[in-house]
């Protein structure tokens, strides 16, 4: 059930109730693919950075492991020791990704292994089933993610082929969520809007699924080539389309600037490899914009990585010593700058909250922005 608490302009508070507790919208997912958050962060790290929800791959899933093997071992949750939500994405976009290593058919796809080449066949039925043994809190329904430029007669056939599939997985969810032998009975389905830049084809989309009255919506198929404005303007078309009553989510987005301003036009959801796959490489974000701790200038920095972050890593440790860690390979360095980097867009999806809640947002945005154009590079 989605709780709309209040709205500040088009920015929306709201409390999602699922069967691993309540998310608090708008929320930020901690992105763990394998089934943990690359860079060396456990699952009791996460509680201690204030992750509500953490997400995981259906299709890497059902690579390694197996999907068998983590219902073996009691889903997810208990697989990685995590209570909380988790949702998982359907595969979907690996459809995409992959895009050398599959063919596209009306009854799935067909995927060559990324990891031993083997052969794969994943469709709807098989996104959800792999899903229902994953036992997340959400599942997503199994997409195409066509290319945002690519021509329009193309993005229809996609567009019209996801809905297919989407009527599909919702079938076969209540089927699954029937069967005795189910760990999450209550597993949520959300449906997944296609339409590349193409607004007019967005909007007819949105309304043909919300007919569908499903757990959640989202907006697939941005981030992936067009540029912030185009992908603005389809958010900000496309939103008012989709039910007011049910969380909205915006797939694989992204940096700060884009969740503030995807935030003042409706969205609840978010996830991003960006905070984990940086901090791997050094760069760290702060409230006066991004920080590269390569840089020989911190090498003697006795400051924290942000002197107004409460992160475990800034109570404790200095720019220096996380330098010298990254300079000398230590996975410590890595570990350390992931962690910061997670907290801090917990940490903002807190403070967004807050402004939502005291009718302030539009104030915070702008104040946000204006420390993130700095740069301290």
């Amino acid at each position: 059930m989605y709780k709309l608490i209040c709205k500040d302009g088009n920015a929306k508070r709201a409390d999602f109730y699922t069967p691993h507790g309540v998310i608090h919208t708008p929320v930020f997912m901690n992105v763990g693919t394998a089934a943990a958050i690359k860079g060396a962060v456990a699952s009791s790290d996460l509680e201690e950075i204030k992750t509500q929800v953490e997400l995981s791959n259906t299709y890497h899933l059902h690579v390694r492991p197996g999907d068998e093997v983590v219902k073996k071992m009691g889903g997810l949750q208990r697989f990685m020791s995590w209570d909380k939500p988790i949702l998982t994405d359907s595969g979907g976009f690996q459809v995409f990704s992959l895009a050398g290593l599959r063919r596209i058919k009306e009854e799935g796809v067909y995927f060559n292994s990324h990891v031993d080449g083997r052969k794969i066949f994943m469709g709807p039925e098989e996104s959800m089933q792999i899903q229902s043994n994953l036992a997340s809190t959400i599942a997503m329904a199994f997409d195409e993610c066509p290319p945002s430029k690519a021509d329009e007669s193309y993005i229809r056939q996609s567009v019209a082929r996801t809905t297919r599939w989407l009527e599909r997985c919702a079938k076969k969810m209540k089927e699954l969520n029937s069967r005795e032998d189910t760990i999450n009975k209550e597993q949520m389905l959300f449906g997944i809007n296609q339409g590349g830049v193409l607004t007019d084809v967005r909007i007819e989309h949105a309304k043909r699924i919300s007919e569908m009255d499903l757990d959640g919506y989202a907006l697939g198929g941005l981030a992936v080539g067009e540029s912030h404005e185009e992908m603005y303007r389809v958010i900000e078309e496309t939103v008012p389309y989709l039910p007011e009553n049910k969380p909205v989510y915006l797939m694989g987005v992204g940096t700060p600037a884009n969740i503030l301003e995807a935030v003042d036009r409706g969205v609840d959801f978010f996830d991003c490899v960006y905070p984990s796959r940086n901090g791997r490489h050094g760069h760290v974000y702060t409230n006066h914009g991004k920080m590269n701790l390569f840089n020989a200038k911190y090498e003697t920095d006795e400051r924290p990585i942000d002197e107004s972050c409460g992160c475990p890593v800034c109570k404790r440790y200095s720019r220096g010593y996380i330098r010298h860690l990254l300079k000398a390979k230590e996975m410590l360095g890595m570990r350390f700058c992931v962690l910061h980097n997670l907290y801090f867009y917990n940490n903002m999806m807190e403070e967004i909250r807050e402004a939502i809640e005291n009718k302030r947002y539009k104030e915070y945005k702008r104040e946000k922005l204006e420390g993130f154009n700095n740069n301290e590079e």
